[in-house]
């Protein structure tokens, strides 16, 4: 009874969420070849990577909202049987994502007396910038892609997603065996040749996607590049709305992880660089819950166009369960194998890798203290964006990450001399936070009958 009410569930569940995961996981792939390749280059130029990286995600992650946002409106729309609501929410998304890339180069373009205000050193700014004023472009082709990626996602269409983005990955590899190394004759250009292919990658990426949904004939009813160039402004602001507190959100939380970079810039280089390996390795198995929590959207969003409570509930409850299931196999990779994780990103001639590698090893330990939380609060937004509800989880998120987190990862860190592992435990208290309240929230709505009702047109 129980697994023939939750199968069907699990299933389309699965068929949406493992795409997005191998996309994610392809994404992810492309900056792990950038960290290990830069890794197997210089020490001084990895730790310059992950702060020039930190940089551009915390734009990415402030401008990501209004790609990710549409996701759930395009879903309901979709399931309404709305063609008209899915054409003008995914465009003024597109538009959205444009400008705010536009918007922030500057301070990409003038990275250098940022980050040497905030502590880090010259050689290490002046590195970050030389990235960052190339990696910079790629922001538009990045938000740009992720809102055609909501739009397939919504259309059931992962697969070509995940295809699009592995594409990219040996493309990475092979511009930065030429840039960063100097091969076939190039320029030996380290941390800018990394930013050349980065940027390379994107914008291919972007095309592919803007041919395959033009021809998809499934969705050329949407008519999505007809008169592209014409305002919707009513659909533009609603979009705005909707996005923007969730841009806020992924800042909250992926500020705290980029305070983390820079404080740990403070302790030491070779923590900051074992900081960033570490990181990286949550971020790739975090990337299992990211996929599941975009399937929960379009789900979500499904049963929120059809009004069915008790189909929501179950869909909830089905990749909540499967999250879980991915963070348990995380945490026995993390405490099993965790020498051996950190050694693949760095050159086992250099000097220095032993001591990297005792720093990274230790940092997994408090990485797999987080997995299940950090799959919760994921999870649980998710959910929540897939009825619209993007306003109250950015007031929970700020809370949780820089009232609760931020302040105990510091005092931990330094006050109380900890060090590195104090800022770990700190990014555990924040999410742990997270995902009781962001869990609550969507129950309780659910059990109230809030989430079910009609939403509006855009």
């Amino acid at each position: 009874m129980f697994w023939s009410r939750y199968r069907p569930h699990v299933v389309a569940t699965l068929s949406l969420g493992l795409p997005l995961i191998g996309s994610h996981l392809a994404r992810m792939a492309i900056g792990v070849s950038d960290t290990v390749m830069i890794g197997w280059y210089g020490v001084e130029e990895l730790a310059a990577l992950v702060i020039a990286t930190s940089f551009l995600i915390i734009l990415f992650f402030l401008g990501m909202g209004f790609g990710t946002g549409v996701m759930g409106l395009i879903a309901t729309s979709i399931a309404r049987g709305d063609e008209t609501e899915v054409r003008r929410g995914t465009r003024m998304a597109l538009w959205l994502s444009g400008i705010f890339s536009l918007l922030v180069m500057p301070p990409m373009w003038f990275a250098e007396p940022i980050l040497l205000a905030l502590g880090q050193t010259p050689l290490i700014s002046e590195m970050s910038q030389d990235y960052l004023r190339i990696a910079g472009w790629g922001l538009l082709p990045m938000l740009a892609g992720l809102t055609l990626n909501s739009y397939l996602a919504a259309l059931e269409r992962t697969q070509v997603v995940m295809w699009v983005t592995l594409a990219g990955l040996p493309l990475n590899v092979a511009m930065n065996w030429v840039f960063i190394f100097g091969n076939l004759g190039a320029p030996e250009l380290g941390v800018r040749g990394a930013a050349i292919a980065s940027l390379s990658v994107q914008v291919t990426q972007l095309l592919m996607l803007v041919g395959y949904a033009a021809w998809l004939p499934v969705a050329r009813k949407y008519n999505l590049f007809q008169r592209f160039w014409r305002p919707d402004w009513p659909a533009f602001w609603a979009i705005f709305r909707l996005g923007l507190p969730i841009g806020v959100t992924m800042l909250a939380e992926g500020g705290l992880f980029v305070a983390s970079n820079v404080m740990m810039g403070w302790i030491g280089t070779k923590e900051l660089a074992a900081h960033g390996i570490a990181i990286q390795i949550a971020s790739i198995t975090f990337m299992a819950h990211l996929g599941l929590s975009n399937a929960a959207t379009v789900r979500i969003g499904q049963a929120k166009g059809r009004g069915d409570a008790a189909w929501m509930r179950d869909a909830g409850v089905t990749v909540t369960a499967l999250s879980m299931g991915f963070a348990v196999l995380a945490v026995a990779l993390y405490l099993i194998f965790p020498d051996a994780l950190v050694r693949m990103y760095l050159d086992p001639a250099d000097p220095e890798t032993p001591v990297i590698v005792a720093i990274g090893a230790m940092l997994l330990f408090y990485a797999a203290l987080f997995q299940l939380t950090d799959a919760l609060q994921v999870v649980a937004l998710g959910l929540l964006r897939g009825v619209h509800d993007t306003r109250v989880p950015m007031w929970i998120a700020g809370f949780s990450y820089w009232v609760v987190g931020m302040p105990i990862a510091w005092g931990l860190a330094f006050p109380l001399g900890f060090g590195a592992p104090g800022l770990w435990l700190g990014l555990v208290a924040g999410l742990s936070v997270a995902a009781v309240l962001l869990l609550i929230r969507f129950w309780r709505g659910w059990r109230r009958g809030d989430w079910t009702a009609q939403p509006p047109a855009v």
